[in-house]
């Protein structure tokens, strides 16, 4: 194990933490848009996005290491970035130039109070990161001091 092995992995969440925070904004900006992608010729409203994350090193070192008793973290990567399959939302607006024929419009399926609580989340994930690397920074300062 490296010595920068606890700035790597905090480095990597701090990565993905940050992509969570840029996908909730997307979400929060995009909350009334319903024409974000054309589907068979028709506009279909925004669907809102999730950031899915997954342990980094899932190969066979790591599972090597595993075997060994070399029982450390190796950080978190996004493994990939999915839609949510909730429905629409249907809001009668019949003046709407999207309403359907019976006057509703297809909204996207963001809700702005989950996206709050994801961009709380991740905030304090981001800044619990932040307080554990500057931890680690300062145990490897330390350990300079030693040597003089």
């Amino acid at each position: 194990m490296s010595i920068f092995h606890g700035i790597n992995t905090s480095a990597s969440a701090l990565t993905a933490q940050r992509l969570r925070m840029d996908v909730v904004s997307s979400n929060m900006a995009n909350a009334d848009t319903t024409r974000a992608r054309l589907v068979d010729g028709e506009w279909q409203p925004y669907r809102r996005k999730m950031v899915v994350l997954e342990q980094n090193g899932s190969g066979f070192s790591s599972h090597l290491d595993k075997a060994m008793g070399k029982t450390h973290g190796n950080g978190v990567k996004v493994r990939e970035i999915v839609e949510d399959e909730t429905p629409f939302r249907l809001v009668f607006q019949p003046d709407h130039p999207d309403a359907n024929e019976d006057g509703y419009v297809e909204l996207p399926n963001v809700d702005p109070l989950k996206e709050m609580i994801d961009l709380m989340s991740a905030t304090r994930s981001y800044e619990a990161n932040v307080t554990t690397l500057d931890a680690h920074k300062n145990m490897l300062l330390k350990a300079l001091e030693i040597g003089r």
